[in-house]
């Protein structure tokens, strides 16, 4: 997380201006702190706090448009790791199926 784009601890105080950039997954947000809370409240309440700037909803929407496009391969997997029992199968005509040799 970086304010007013320098490093900071967590103890670090926020003021209303503050530019926050900060990541959530792969996604890079950066936000202008337009009012401050002196007691944890709800999720709409908080939103008020912040604004995300232009450039950052611009980036996302370019980031989903990608992810949209060219989705992550190993989000298609619907067993997770294959089993000792599968590795061996697929192990056993690896050498036929992916040959680099020039003799073929």
């Amino acid at each position: 997380m970086q304010v007013n784009e320098q490093d900071v601890k967590p103890a670090r105080e926020m003021r209303v201006g503050d530019r926050l950039r900060l990541r959530q997954g792969r996604v890079l947000r950066e936000l202008i702190v337009r009012g401050l809370s002196h007691q944890r409240g709800p999720a709409p309440v908080a939103q008020q706090l912040y604004e995300e700037t232009p450039e950052s909803i611009q980036t996302r929407a370019e980031l989903a448009e990608r992810m949209r496009l060219a989705p992550e391969p190993a989000a298609t997997m619907e067993h997770g790791r294959p089993t000792k029992r599968e590795r061996r199968d697929l192990q056993k005509g690896w050498d036929k199926r992916w040959s680099a040799s020039i003799d073929d």
